[in-house]
């Protein structure tokens, strides 16, 4: 007879990680509101997710934010963790019909890691531009245009291998060899929400990053 399957038990890594991502919510840049969200299941053993807007205004731009944690390593990840994000802004017709757009967007995010300090490896991500004409009674509602980011990648604070040292306790002291530091873990999620402002021309607070002019209402 079949038996229920006893949950995993979540890596120490893994659990650390969380931790640090949730203890740095609320030092985001405040135009930008981030919360927890239920993560997806089948992707990797362990999982944790968060979607993020615009504070008060969630439709100009918004996104995920997603930590996935295999124990064993994956190859394409070069390591134990991945971390996969989505960002999507509106913009005016002119913007989305220019060229240069989506090297503009792939810019946004690879300033947003830098400026941070948040390393990575094996980075990837398709930008998309989006146009759509409502017509008849659904007219009035009048036209989008978006640009979308779909990104990966692996950071190395969790090991240069597939199986990298671990700290000794979530929140507690490093095991020997592994300098473990909570900030390189929040740099990401700050990386994130100044991609999801820069696309939705919020203000720079970066250096060297150019924002998209805000759509017009």
């Amino acid at each position: 007879m079949g038996g229920t399957r006893p949950p995993l038990t979540a890596p120490a890594l893994f659990t650390a990680a969380t931790d640090a991502l949730r203890g740095c919510l609320e030092d985001l840049r405040p135009d930008v509101t981030i919360r927890e969200i239920p993560a997806p299941s089948r992707i990797a053993p362990f999982a944790y997710a968060l979607a993020g807007g615009l504070t008060g205004d969630d439709e100009t731009a918004s996104g995920r934010f997603v930590l996935l944690f295999d124990p064993d390593g994956q190859d394409a990840w070069e390591g134990p963790s991945r971390v996969v994000c989505y960002a999507r802004a509106s913009v005016d017709p002119e913007v989305a019909d220019d060229p240069l757009l989506p090297g503009v967007a792939w810019s946004w995010l690879r300033e947003s890691l830098q400026s941070h300090g948040a390393e990575v490896r094996a980075l990837g991500g398709t930008v998309t531009t989006t146009s759509s004409r409502r017509f008849g009674v659904l007219a009035a509602d009048g036209d989008n245009f978006d640009v979308e980011l779909r990104c990966s990648w692996s950071p190395t604070w969790a090991g240069s291998g597939l199986t990298g040292p671990v700290p000794a306790s979530p929140g507690g002291e490093a095991a020997p060899g592994h300098a473990w530091d909570p900030a390189e873990v929040a740099a990401h999620l700050h990386s994130f929400a100044d991609l999801l402002a820069a696309m939705a021309g919020l203000p720079p607070r970066l250096s060297g990053v150019v924002p998209l002019p805000a759509r017009r209402a």
